[in-house]
């Protein structure tokens, strides 16, 4: 039963991780930029229905991987970062449309108040202005981050124009925080899809072909350091050779061990051997190992 498993999980394994890590990226940079402009257009209420879908979407890409029992947290985990990117790149749009058609005006604090408890939602702090001419501010009360001003006080904003924005001082209006904040949300989900990508990869043929090449070389070291031994113990034997089992280094060429004996100070025989290899101070046919 668990050959039949390995058998079935290796044919649902995707023959060409790295080109899949590489469309679920692009599909991932894809879907952030849609939500980004449906917010726009319809609203962060949207991010909730299009963002189950889009993690839906992304688990079953993500198992087509291979490193399936982590694709389910890796792909919440890309979610929640493409939302983030989403929202927090929609908050700076506003900053960057309000600095890019906004006007900047002196006014003053006519009226404060705090949003009623409810809960533990945060309670922000609100405030009407007005301008130069005593005319309220077009755009809905300043809303900073904080209690920061009085009634009566005299502060620099930018302003809305068509009164679809809150006015904001030149400081809050400053985008380059959020936009660094939105790329590094996006630069998280990206590691993450290559992450998971390397995971899959773990488990395709060349990977398990090159462990099989690195497991051949430490043997093949191995078995060369003990024919070397072998080797230095020459104290002339049967007939003038030192003889050894090929069979005992299956991973040493015997060109490869010619010229371990040459570096030792002897010579492999290539003639009348019957199943052995032997080594020798002279020898009637040298194995050439160059």
């Amino acid at each position: 039963m668990s050959g039949v498993a390995t058998d079935e999980a290796r044919r649902r394994r995707a023959r060409h991780p790295v080109l899949l890590g590489i469309g679920i990226g692009c599909y991932v940079l894809g879907a952030m930029a849609g939500l980004f402009l449906l917010a726009g257009g319809f609203g962060p209420g949207l991010l909730v229905p299009l963002g189950t879908l889009h993690g839906v979407l992304l688990i079953l890409l993500v198992r087509r991987l291979g490193a399936r029992e982590s694709s389910t947290y890796a792909s919440l985990f890309i979610v929640g970062t493409s939302l983030m990117a989403v929202y927090v790149a929609d908050v700076a749009r506003d900053d960057l449309t309000l600095r890019r058609r906004g006007v900047t005006v002196t006014a003053t604090v006519v009226k404060e108040w705090r949003d009623p408890a409810q809960g533990r939602a945060a309670r922000y702090y609100h405030y009407e202005l007005v301008g130069p001419d005593g005319t309220k501010v077009p755009g809905p009360a300043m809303r900073p981050p904080n209690d920061r001003y009085d009634v009566g006080r005299t502060l620099t904003v930018v302003v809305d124009p068509r009164g679809e924005l809150r006015p904001q001082t030149p400081g809050q209006a400053d985008a380059t925080g959020d936009l660094l904040g939105s790329g590094a949300f996006a630069l998280a989900a990206l590691v993450t899809v290559g992450w998971m990508t390397w995971r899959g990869s773990d488990r395709v043929p060349w990977r398990k072909l090159s462990r099989a090449v690195g497991d051949q070389r430490l043997a093949q070291e191995a078995q060369e350091k003990k024919l070397r031994a072998a080797l230095r113990a020459y104290s002339g034997g049967r007939g003038g050779y030192v003889e050894v089992r090929p069979e005992e280094y299956p991973d040493v060429p015997r060109a490869r061990a010619a010229r371990i004996a040459w570096e030792t100070g002897l010579r492999a025989e290539a003639f009348g051997n019957r199943g052995v290899w032997r080594f020798g101070e002279t020898v009637i046919e040298e194995v050439p190992w160059d």
